[in-house]
């Protein structure tokens, strides 16, 4: 009771490629902050962290206008630290 129903519709070909950009997204971030430790010269590091941080957000928004508002709360609502612990209200 109270779960969501899963619907048999295809997701349009936007939808797909949006949620792709969202999971580039995260692994250009998860590689922002595992660049300082590779044994790259620190210039080098410092260019290859931002390029990822913007490269990343500009996939983050192009990924955010496919897959809609609401997809995207839900998504960084996940990956916040503080919901981590919460119970979702459907749960019972």
């Amino acid at each position: 009771m109270g779960k969501e129903i899963v619907s048999n519709e295809k997701k349009p070909l936007l939808f797909k490629l949006g949620i792709g950009l969202l999971m580039m997204w995260g692994i250009l971030w998860i590689a922002a902050l595992i660049t300082p430790f590779t044994p790259l010269a620190t210039p080098t590091k410092a260019v290859v962290a931002s390029g990822c941080i913007i490269v990343g957000e500009i996939l983050f928004l192009i990924g955010a206008v496919f897959v809609g508002k609401e997809v995207v709360a839900k998504y960084k609502s996940y990956l916040n630290p503080k919901n981590w612990r919460k119970k979702d209200k459907y749960e019972e």
